[in-house]
């Protein structure tokens, strides 16, 4: 599929978000199923804060910042009891993060006026299938979604190539919505505009100076920065 003619007087044909953070207002649950996950199986504590520095990265990259020293399979290990307690009936499957205020109503409209939108996250395909399912009436809205887990994790501009190849649009023609600068930093590996949100886990300025054009308070926002 692909756009062969671009809307007059619009920059952008195709609008590629990120999850958690930017959709989803999943950070605490995030953290507090990571934590979880570090108390049972016995590892050295780290702080919320650090957690919460690597929402974004792939489950894997994440785990290796966070202990650097751990043996590989310690990691494995971690990454089991992370899914058990994130994706499992006792964990955040039975409690899915809801959309930021605003959210589904922004998407809905972008989606009747023309854009194409897309997902680029750090999350797995089982956590973001499980997403998509609890948020039913979001699936339809997204032409293509990207994990970590099938392609190569942010800050890597991969997913975001993919996503346009499929697609057939040019860079310059889509714009990187997301809350960390490992979405600014991904757009602007490929010179892909990037626009930050302020409602997740990195502050403004961290994600200006990872390339993002500018950074609104939500994504409830984008419709009129889209309008200039």
């Amino acid at each position: 599929m692909a756009r062969t003619e671009f809307v007059l007087n619009r920059p952008y044909d195709l609008l590629i978000f990120d999850w958690d953070g930017t959709l989803s207002d999943s950070a605490q649950l995030i953290v507090d199923s990571m934590q979880g996950a570090i108390a049972a199986l016995g590892l050295p504590p780290r702080q919320d804060q650090q957690i919460r520095e690597l929402i974004g990265l792939s489950l894997s990259d994440g785990m290796a910042r966070l202990y650097p020293e751990a043996e590989p399979g310690e990691v494995l290990r971690l990454l089991e009891g992370y899914r058990q307690q994130w994706l499992g009936p006792a964990g955040g499957g039975a409690n899915e993060a809801p959309l930021f205020d605003g959210a589904q109503r922004c998407l809905e409209r972008l989606h009747g006026d023309g854009y194409w939108l897309s997902v680029a996250t750090g999350k797995s395909r089982p956590g973001l299938n499980r997403s998509l399912r609890h948020h039913a009436e979001l699936r339809p809205l997204f032409m293509v979604t990207k994990t970590a887990d099938e392609t190569a994790s942010k800050p890597d501009p991969l997913m975001l190539r993919e996503i346009l190849a499929e697609l057939q649009v040019p860079a310059e023609r889509a714009l990187m919505i997301g809350d960390t600068e490992y979405d600014a930093a991904m757009a602007a590996a490929i010179g892909m505009p990037a626009l930050g949100v302020a409602c997740g886990v990195h502050e403004a300025g961290r994600i200006r100076r990872a390339g993002a054009l500018a950074v609104i308070d939500s994504v409830h926002s984008l419709p009129d920065w889209l309008r200039g």
